[in-house]
C-alpha cells in the first residue's frame, strides 16, 4: 500500500513539473503570410491535454487582441499545419504564438518566442537535421502524421494526471 502511495505521489509531482514549449515558429523560424505554414511544440512534456491556439502581436495596431486560430488544438498532436486562411495576417514582426486553456484565453500555458510573417512568395527558412543536411520548406502533412504518438491512450486520462499516476491508479494499464 505505501509503494502505491510513493508512486502516486511521484507521478503527481511529474504532473506539476511538466512543461510545455512552443518550438516553431521562433526568432530564427518565420512564416510566409497566405500559405501553409508549421506550429510545432513539446508534446511529450506538457501537462496539458488540450489548448487554444492564439495569434497575437505586440503592436496593437496590427492586431488589437489575441486571434483564436484553432480552438480546441489537442497536445498528442505535436505539430499542426496552419492554413492559409488561419494566418492570413499582413507580413510583419512582432507576432506571438500562444496556447490558452480552452475555457479562459487568459490563462496563457505557454508563448513563443516573437517571430515575422514574412510577405507572400517569400521561402522558408532553412533547417538543419541532425544528420547535417538542410531542407527548405514547411513540414509535409506527412511529417505532422508521423509525429503523433499515445493519442488513443492519453484520451482516457482523467485531465491533470500523467500516465505515470494513471498507471499506479489502475486507470490504465502497461
Amino acid at each position: 500500500m505505501f509503494r502505491r502511495l510513493a508512486l502516486t505521489c511521484a507521478a503527481l509531482l511529474s504532473v506539476v513539473s511538466g512543461q510545455l514549449t512552443i518550438t516553431s515558429p521562433g526568432a530564427n523560424d518565420w512564416w510566409v503570410a497566405s500559405s501553409v505554414n508549421t506550429l510545432a511544440w513539446s508534446c511529450t512534456t506538457s501537462p496539458y491535454l488540450n489548448f487554444t491556439i492564439l495569434l497575437a502581436n505586440s503592436n496593437l495596431s496590427v492586431l488589437p487582441a489575441p486571434l483564436a486560430i484553432i480552438a480546441v488544438q489537442q497536445n498528442f498532436d505535436c505539430s499542426e499545419s496552419i492554413t492559409q486562411q488561419q494566418s492570413a495576417q499582413p507580413a510583419g514582426s512582432g507576432y506571438i504564438i500562444q496556447f490558452a486553456s480552452t475555457l479562459n484565453e487568459t490563462d496563457i500555458y505557454a508563448q513563443s518566442q516573437p517571430f515575422e510573417i514574412k510577405a507572400l512568395g517569400s521561402s522558408y527558412p532553412t533547417t538543419t537535421s541532425s544528420a547535417g543536411s538542410t531542407s527548405t520548406g514547411s513540414a509535409s502533412a506527412g511529417a505532422a502524421q508521423a509525429t503523433k504518438t499515445g493519442g488513443a491512450l492519453a484520451e482516457y486520462v482523467p485531465v491533470g494526471m500523467s500516465m505515470v499516476a494513471a498507471l499506479a491508479l489502475g486507470l490504465v494499464v502497461a
